[in-house]
């Protein structure tokens, strides 16, 4: 069983960064694919990326160079630092767990935190 509670989310003006926390339990975090997800209103639940046991990652196309994802398996946690943000990116954002490879299609994953709110103002 993991847990998974996001943080970090905000308002933030276009252009600006802001960086998304999730602290897993568990002590097999590290045997787990990381991933983020983001959910806009009246849309579906979006793969953003996702990090490997090792740190290998995958992102979507739509924040390539934009987003960084990374993990501290140390201190069960998954970073994603977003940088010039834009308003299309304002969502829920989630993170998810599941023990295979990266995938993008949300149904495959596991294990679920509650969201954290991203706005971005133009």
């Amino acid at each position: 069983q993991v847990q998974l509670v996001e943080s970090g989310g905000g308002l933030v003006q276009a252009g600006g960064s802001l960086t998304l926390s999730c602290a897993a339990s568990g002590r097999t975090f590290s045997s787990y694919v990381m991933a983020w997800f983001r959910q806009a209103p009246g849309k579906e639940r979006e793969f953003v990326g996702g990090i490997t046991w090792s740190g290998g990652t995958t992102y979507a196309d739509s924040v390539r160079g934009r987003f960084t994802i990374a993990r501290e398996n140390a201190n069960n946690t998954v970073y994603l630092q977003m940088n010039s943000l834009k308003p299309e990116d304002t969502a829920v954002y989630l993170c998810a767990a599941r023990r295979a490879l990266i995938n993008t299609s949300p149904r495959l994953y596991d294990y679920w935190g509650q969201g954290t709110q991203v706005t971005v103002s133009s």
